[in-house]
């Protein structure tokens, strides 16, 4: 079936071909040298960049889609070997798993020269063929060359850093991971189970193998994650035979996540027969393995429930929270079943509000925690809101126009009735996506990765978290007492509350610039002068006056649909935003003045500053996200923070995750965090993995882990 989808896909893209699609993948060919000598061995490499969303295929491309092809065209006494692949990324879509690159891939291959070549110029060519796809698939084709001197001596070229970067990702000799391997049972057909076994030094997540092809057997495309004790990791293999005897050797790609970084190591696997050496299913104890899996689980569970609760400290939930205690503190007096039903429909609507984030997630729409900031329209609309919700908190208007969404939603937020509890909860999750509090990084970055029934119950356990005080607070009456009495206090209190929203709205008016450039916040701002304006006439010469009440109505109406059209549609565009602006403050600097000389983050400047034997900080943060902007104050762009940076030669690099940017995102998913911020310090011993650090940052955490990565 394998073979005839492939086939069928094939001439499919063979008959679209004639219509000449435009490429969505540029090919081009490097070399780390602009010279060499005759002898030498030349690594090439061939670099891929794919459009986001797109995708080629591996050495073994899985169910459909053909591994990139290379035809070398080389002068006499040039030969190619074969090409080195990185670790491809596993997807799995319509029943279908497929081994895919995207983004950027650099496929490598030895180019021997040989030793009796004459000086002098050479022009090395070679055509390459690829399918890319996205929702559809296209055949892509080039003609790539470069030139290189044959002479006395070498001479590094302009890409030799991108060559070696390519080759620090490659995967890792995988001949001291003492890996076995033996057959489960007796043949009987031409389908058999091999069981793959190898120790680890601490908990791994995230195994897979990865088999490269072959004409004479077929291993199955999704392994069986055996429980086993922390000390080993188990794997099962579904392998299918096309040849007389069974394979004596294996190939592929073993894959694990260890401590946060993703190994790979390329294997061969010799099966044995009953063999001693073999991995033998009497060793494995899946009633201790599967306890140990649920015990994860709870953990995660709790650390969620944790990550939640501590969500209620965060600055950008504390609005909403005031208005809570608010409402608890006014409905002294009332039965104990009516603030009980109050705590319930509040808890229900930060619980419909993550589960919907959860369906997002588990639809593939959301990658991580406070992604919506990224899409403009989300922050001009929260903008508007909580600039409503401010001026119905000062009184200015209390009510709506008839079929107003956006003032529905501001007004159901400052009601003390059910509605009005069940829209806390929605708003106290919109605001809080825009904090990672600490803990609940790490239990939403393991959930994203979990099957859809542990994600929808780890965000789950963050709605509980989140509700647990209020629902305490009205549950146990007695608990009430550290909270002040009811007084006319309440009335200004509530007045109070109406600066902080309006703060709120002040700083999501800020972000507007990160979309729409620096005339984000002036038409935007102006909106909002002009829809207070309306509100302001329509709560006074509607609501409270008693003469031409309609017309003061009709006044409101006009003064709002004409500044939207005017400042919003005509001069922003803010439905159709730029599709990249440039100058936000999280711009990589050159390091003038007392800045971080930051420079811009890429996996290529990674492994180029490790190859040179540099220290590397990496920073992954966002200006929507206030625990980026504490921690970037507080505890990286300080005086020590800056003076060990340069004392132990460090490279600090910062990405900038305020618009979508796939490679990051990619990377979040990859440490298993679930949004900004993420700090990393990589030690300079390029074979050591990346340190962690926490959520929320101490100039003490910086400069411990600095201290350890120049060691």
């Amino acid at each position: 079936m394998r073979i005839i989808a492939t086939l069928v896909a094939l001439v499919a893209l063979a008959l679209n071909s004639f219509a000449a699609p435009k490429s969505h993948t540029t090919v081009e060919l490097l070399l780390p040298v602009d010279a060499a000598r005759p002898g030498d061995t030349v690594l090439a490499g061939i670099r891929l960049v794919m459009e986001p969303g797109w995708h080629t295929y591996w050495k073994n491309s899985g169910d459909s889609g053909e591994p990139t092809k290379i035809e070398w065209l080389l002068p006499p006494g040039v030969t190619a070997g074969e090409i080195k692949w990185p670790t491809p990324e596993r997807l799995e879509a319509e029943g279908q798993i497929t081994f895919i690159l995207h983004n950027e891939a650099t496929l490598l291959v030895p180019l021997k020269l040989s030793a009796d070549l004459k000086p002098g110029p050479l022009e090395l060519k070679a055509e390459a063929s690829w399918i890319e796809c996205e929702e559809a698939c296209v055949l892509g084709d080039a003609t790539i060359s470069a030139a290189l001197t044959i002479g006395n001596e070498s001479k590094p070229s302009a890409n030799a850093p991108l060559i070696e970067a390519a080759q620090a990702i490659l995967p890792r000799d995988g001949s001291a991971l003492a890996v076995n391997a033996g057959w489960q049972e007796a043949s009987t057909n031409n389908t058999r189970n091999l069981l793959v076994e190898w120790p680890v030094t601490s908990a791994a997540t995230n195994v897979d193998f990865l088999p490269y092809p072959s004409n004479d057997f077929e291993v199955g495309l999704k392994p069986e994650h055996l429980p086993v004790d922390a000390s080993r990791v188990a794997l099962r293999l579904s392998v299918k035979k096309s040849s007389t005897n069974w394979p004596a050797r294996i190939s592929g790609v073993v894959v694990q996540k260890i401590g946060g970084e993703r190994q790979a190591y390329e294997v061969t696997l010799t099966p044995a027969e009953n063999s001693t050496n073999a991995t033998k299913p009497v060793s494995l104890s899946p009633s201790d393995g599967e306890r140990a899996g649920v015990r994860g689980i709870f953990v995660n569970l709790l650390l969620a429930l944790l990550g939640g609760l501590i969500l209620n400290l965060m600055p950008c939930v504390l609005p909403i929270l005031s208005l809570k205690v608010l409402s608890i503190v006014n409905q002294r007096g009332a039965p104990a079943s009516h603030a009980r039903k109050h705590a319930l429909v509040y808890t229900l609507g930060v619980l419909v509000s993550f589960w919907a984030l959860a369906g997002l997630v588990m639809a593939g729409r959301l990658a991580s925690w406070g992604e919506q900031f990224q899409d403009p329209r989300f922050v001009v609309i929260m903008t508007v809101l909580m600039t409503l919700v401010g001026l119905n908190l000062f009184g200015v208007f209390e009510v709506l126009l008839p079929g107003a969404t956006i003032n529905k939603a501001s007004e159901l937020t400052a009601k003390e009735g059910l509605s009005g509890a069940f829209f806390n909860g929605v708003l106290a999750v919109v605001l809080g996506a825009s904090c990672v509090a600490p803990v609940l990084a790490a239990a939403v970055g393991w959930a994203i990765s979990q099957s859809p029934l542990i994600i929808l119950l780890s965000f789950s356990m963050i709605g509980l978290g989140l509700a647990l005080p209020f629902v305490l607070l009205s549950f146990f009456p007695a608990l009430q007492r550290l909270l002040p009495k009811p007084g006319a206090w309440m009335g200004k209190f509530k007045i109070a509350m109406g600066f902080p929203m309006l703060a709120t709205a002040a700083w999501l008016l800020s972000q507007t610039a990160d979309h729409f450039g620096p005339g984000g916040p002036l038409w935007v701002g102006l909106f909002l002068v002009l829809l207070a304006l309306a509100m302001w006439i329509y709560g006074e010469f509607h609501q409270r006056g008693s003469k031409r009440r309609g017309l003061a109505a009709i006044v409101a109406l006009v003064v709002v649909l004409g500044s939207y059209a005017w400042a919003l549609e005509s001069q922003l565009h803010w439905r159709n935003p730029p599709a990249i602006v440039t100058g936000t403050q999280n711009s990589a600097s050159s390091g003038a003045g007392d800045s971080i000389a930051w420079q811009p983050w890429s996996t290529e400047a990674v492994a180029k500053a490790r190859a040179e034997g540099h220290p590397v900080l990496v920073d992954f943060t966002a200006n929507w996200c206030l625990t980026c902007q504490l921690n970037k104050k507080t505890s990286l762009e300080v005086d020590s923070v800056r003076a060990k940076l340069k004392a132990i030669n460090a490279v600090a690099l910062l990405g900038d995750y305020t618009r979508k940017n796939p490679d990051i995102t990619a990377e979040l998913k990859r440490f298993e965090r679930a949004g900004v911020p993420l700090v990393l310090v990589y030690p300079k011993d390029a074979t050591q993995p990346p340190q962690l650090l926490p959520t929320v940052l101490t100039p003490t955490i910086v400069l411990e882990a600095l201290v350890a990565a120049a060691k």
